[in-house]
C-alpha cells in the first residue's frame, strides 16, 4: 500500500511514521519542515497538493497537517482555514474522485465546553474560537466529500516533541520557581504515541472492511483520564521530579481562565465519550500516569 501522510514533521506525524510503515510504503510531507526522506510542500497551495496526489497515487491518505496555534488563529484567520478546512477538503474531494481512503484528525475545540457529561460524537458542535471553527469546517469539507473517510477527534495531544504542554510545563519548571496554572479547564491529555497506534487500529479494520459503514465517519479517542491543566501540571512535575527531570518541583499556584486572559476563548469542559470507537475496533485506551510516565522516560533516555 502506498501511504501519503500530510504533517509528517508534527508530533503526530513523527508517531504516525513507525505505525503505518507497518501497512505499506509511507511518503511524508509537510507545510514547512521536510522530515529525512519527506517531501517539503506547502499544503495551502491546493493546487500543487492536487498535483502531487495525481502524481503518487496514494492508496490511503492521512492528514495529520494542522494549524494548532489556537490564539494566533484569531488574528491569522485565512491561514488557519486554510490549512484546517480547505487541505482537508482537498484531499477528500481527490479520495473521492480516485476511490481511495482518507484519515482525518480533528478535535475537542469545536465544542463550546459547556456541557456537563463527556461529548458524543452526534453532539451538537459550538467552537468558541476560530482554531475550533475552522477544525470544524474541515470536518464538513470531508463529509461533504462523499469520499470513505475516518475523522479521529482527539484532545491536549503531548509527546516528546514538537510544541506541547508537557514540554512548556518543563521548560517553564527549569526557569521559574512558582507557576500558576489554569485549574477550570477540564479535558483528556492524549499522548501521540497512543494516538498513532489507536489510528493503525482503526485503518486496518476500516479498510479490510470498507463495505461497514459503522467503521467509518467520526469517533472520538483521548486517553482514559480526565483532569485540569493544573492537575496535568502537577503530575508532568511530580513524575519528572522523580525521573530526574527537574531537580525540584516548582510551587504550583491553582488560578481560573479569567485570571489568566488569552486571546481565543477556550471550553472549559473538554472531555470526549470514547465508547463507540471502543465498541467499534476493540480498544481501551491507556490511562494518563502510565502513558506520562513512559513519555518522560522517553525523555530521559
Amino acid at each position: 500500500m502506498n501511504i501519503l501522510l500530510a504533517g509528517a514533521s508534527g508530533q503526530l506525524g513523527q508517531e504516525l511514521y513507525t505505525q503505518l510503515a507497518r501497512m505499506g510504503h509511507i511518503t511524508g510531507v509537510d507545510r514547512l519542515v521536510g522530515q529525512e526522506g519527506a517531501i517539503k510542500q506547502d499544503l495551502t497551495e491546493l493546487g500543487q497538493v492536487e498535483a502531487m496526489l495525481d502524481r503518487l497515487q496514494p492508496d490511503l491518505v492521512v492528514n495529520a497537517a494542522a494549524y494548532t496555534a489556537v490564539d494566533q488563529a484569531e488574528n491569522e484567520p485565512s491561514i488557519a482555514f486554510g490549512l484546517n478546512a480547505e487541505l482537508p477538503g482537498c484531499l477528500a474531494r481527490w479520495c473521492r474522485s480516485n476511490e481511495r481512503f482518507l484519515l482525518h484528525y480533528s478535535t475537542d475545540y469545536i465544542f463550546d465546553g459547556s456541557a456537563r457529561e463527556p461529548y458524543k460524537e452526534d453532539h451538537r458542535p459550538g467552537p468558541l474560537n476560530v482554531y475550533g471553527e475552522s477544525k470544524l469546517a474541515g470536518e464538513w469539507a470531508v463529509g461533504a466529500s462523499g469520499c470513505e473517510h475516518v475523522i479521529l477527534r482527539t484532545s491536549w495531544v503531548y509527546s516528546t516533541h514538537g510544541s506541547n504542554f508537557v514540554l512548556s510545563m518543563l521548560k517553564l519548571a527549569q526557569q521559574r520557581p512558582d507557576l500558576s496554572i489554569v485549574s477550570d479547564q477540564v479535558g483528556c491529555p492524549t499522548w501521540a504515541r497512543n494516538l498513532a497506534q489507536t489510528s493503525s487500529v482503526v485503518l486496518q479494520q476500516a479498510l479490510d472492511n470498507r463495505s461497514d459503514a459503522e467503521l467509518q465517519g467520526i469517533f472520538h479517542y483521548c486517553d482514559n483520564s480526565v483532569t485540569s491543566w493544573y492537575e496535568f501540571a502537577r503530575l508532568i512535575f511530580e513524575r519528572a521530579t522523580e525521573l530526574k527531570l527537574l531537580t525540584q518541583m516548582p510551587k504550583l499556584r491553582s488560578i481560573r481562565s479569567a485570571d489568566y486572559p488569552q486571546v481565543a476563548g477556550r471550553p472549559a469542559y473538554s472531555v470526549l465519550d470514547t465508547r463507540r470507537i471502543c465498541k467499534k475496533f476493540g480498544l481501551q485506551p491507556p490511562s494518563l500516569e502510565e502513558s506520562l510516565k513512559s513519555c518522560l522516560k522517553e525523555l530521559v533516555a
